[in-house]
C-alpha cells in the first residue's frame, strides 16, 4: 500500500547468477550497498558493544554449566536464551559444535518498497537485517547462503563461509525490488529446494500474500527438511496501526487499485482485518513449528538480533 496525504506516502524459475563484486555495481548500486553496510556494521557493532557492557556478576550453582562471558570467547557458545532473560551474560562450556548452515530469503517485491512513517523502507530494512546476520554468521564461522524472492527465487547464493561473502551478500542486497507481485507459496517452495543441507532458514518480508495455506505448505517443505524457520514479518508503522485521522489516497504497490478515502471511515475495520491476517499467520506458522516475529521498521534492528539468537539457542 501507497498512503499519502492528498499526496502520496508508501504501505502496502530458477535462481541466477551471483551478484557482481561491489566494485562493478553502478554509481546507484552502489550508494545502496554503502548504505546497507554502515546499517549493518551500526547494528552488529551496537549489539556487541551493548553485550560488553553488561553487568556481569558471579553465577550461582543454578549456572554450574556456564561461566562469565570475555573478550575472545567464541559467541557461538553464548547462551542467548539466558541472555534475553536476565540481561546476563554467560558463555556454555561444552565441546566446539559443527558449523551452522545459515540460509537468508529477502523479499524483494515492489511492496516491500513501502515507506510511510518507518525510517526505511521495508526492503531497506530487510536488507540491513540480512547483512548483519550474515556478518553475525560469519563472526562464528558460519556458513551463509542468501537468496532474493517476489514471485519466486530470482538470485541466490550457495552457502560458504569463505573470505568475501559478506561483500558477496552486500552486492546482492544492493538490488532495487522490481518485480510488482509476491507468490509466498512457490518462493517458499523454492527455497525449501535450495537449501539443501540442514540449517537456520531466516524469511524476511512483509508477507503480503492472500494464499495463506500456501504458505504454510511452504514453511511445511522447509521444516519437512529438517531445518529450523525463522519468519521476520517487516511492516510498516502505518501499516500496521494507520492514522487516526486524514484524508490519505492509498495505491496497492501489487496491483492496479487506488482509492482516496478519509482514515476515520475504515481504521477500525483495517485494524480487524490486519489483526486476523496476523493471526492467520501465526496459526500457518505455528502449525508447523515456526516463529513469526513481527517487527515495524520504526524499532531498533539490535532487537531482531536478539530475538534471532534466542531462538537459534532454543
Amino acid at each position: 500500500m501507497i498512503a499519502s496525504p492528498e499526496s502520496t506516502k508508501s504501505a502496502s524459475g530458477k535462481p541466477a547468477q551471483a551478484a557482481p563484486r561491489p566494485e562493478w555495481l553502478k554509481p546507484d548500486e552502489l550508494a545502496r550497498l554503502n548504505s546497507i553496510e554502515l546499517r549493518a556494521r551500526g547494528v552488529v557493532e551496537g549489539f556487541l558493544q551493548g553485550l560488553h557492557r553488561s553487568p556481569f556478576i558471579g553465577y550461582s550453582v543454578e549456572f554450574s554449566s556456564h561461566r562469565r562471558y570475555g573478550p575472545g570467547d567464541d559467541l557461538r557458545h553464548v547462551n542467548w536464551k539466558l541472555f534475553a532473560r536476565q540481561r546476563k551474560l554467560y558463555v556454555k562450556e561444552f565441546d566446539a559444535e559443527t558449523n551452522l548452515n545459515l540460509y537468508l530469503f529477502v523479499d524483494a517485491s515492489r511492496s516491500m518498497q513501502c515507506k510511510i512513517d518507518g525510517a526505511m523502507t521495508k526492503h531497506e530494512y530487510a536488507a540491513t537485517l540480512a547483512a548483519a546476520f550474515a556478518s553475525l554468521a560469519i563472526k562464528q564461522r558460519d556458513a551463509v547462503g542468501l537468496g532474493l524472492f517476489d514471485d519466486g527465487v530470482k538470485q541466490y547464493l550457495e552457502p560458504s563461509a569463505k573470505p568475501g561473502r559478506w561483500e558477496d551478500c552486500l552486492s546482492l542486497l544492493s538490488t532495487t525490488p522490481q518485480s510488482k507481485v509476491t507468490a509466498l507459496s512457490k518462493s517458499l517452495e523454492q527455497a525449501a529446494a535450495l537449501a539443501r543441507h540442514r540449517g537456520v532458514v531466516v524469511i524476511l518480508s512483509d508477507l503480503v500474500d492472500d494464499d495463506v495455506e500456501g504458505i504454510k505448505k511452504g514453511l511445511q517443505q522447509l521444516r519437512h527438511r529438517g531445518h529450523e524457520v525463522i519468519v521476520f514479518h517487516l511492516l510498516d508503522p502505518f501499516e500496521r496501526h494507520l492514522a487516526d485521522s486524514g484524508r490519505y489516497r492509498v495505491l496497492d504497490m501489487e496491483g492496479p487499485d487506488e482509492l482516496t478515502t478519509n482514515m476515520e471511515s475504515i481504521r477500525a475495520d483495517y485494524l480487524n482485518k490486519i489483526n486476523q491476517w496476523c493471526n492467520q499467520l501465526d496459526d500457518a506458522c505455528l502449525y508447523q513449528g515456526v516463529d513469526r516475529i513481527e517487527l515495524t521498521t520504526d524499532q531498533p534492528p539490535t532487537a531482531a538480533l536478539v530475538d534471532y539468537l534466542v531462538k537459534r539457542s532454543t
